[in-house]
């Protein structure tokens, strides 16, 4: 049957960023298993975006996820505050166990998990 790994999380960024996120995600083509896991809320408010992404895959698609997520990353600032795409991911994988995924200054940084996070996991 294969790995399991399950990745939760989010993206914040500005609404020019927004449109570059929206794009990245919107180059896989919509019937790929785990493409579906993108959810953009139809609402935001006040300065920030949010962008969620939840999904259980097979391990051999992890590396499809993480080089979106890092496409996402290399997005610049779109202003003088240099404010780039910033967020944080869970990815609990069956045999490895769980790692953070942090999402920021142009790339995704991978650490163990705090363990303050592994009831995510039980």
């Amino acid at each position: 049957m294969g790995v399991l790994v399950t990745i939760r999380g989010w993206l914040e960024c500005d609404d020019q960023q927004l449109s570059q996120v929206t794009e990245i995600v919107e180059q896989d083509d919509p019937d790929r298993t785990y493409s579906g896991g993108w959810a953009f809320p139809p609402r935001q408010y006040n300065f920030v975006n949010c962008v969620f992404f939840g999904a259980q895959m097979r391990d051999h698609s992890v590396d499809w996820f993480l080089d979106r997520l890092r496409s996402v990353a290399r997005i610049p600032a779109s202003d003088e505050d240099d404010d780039r795409v910033r967020g944080l991911f869970f990815v609990s994988h069956e045999v490895d166990g769980m790692s953070e995924w942090q999402v920021r200054d142009g790339t995704v940084v991978i650490q163990a998990a705090s363990e303050g996070y592994r009831f995510l996991d039980e």
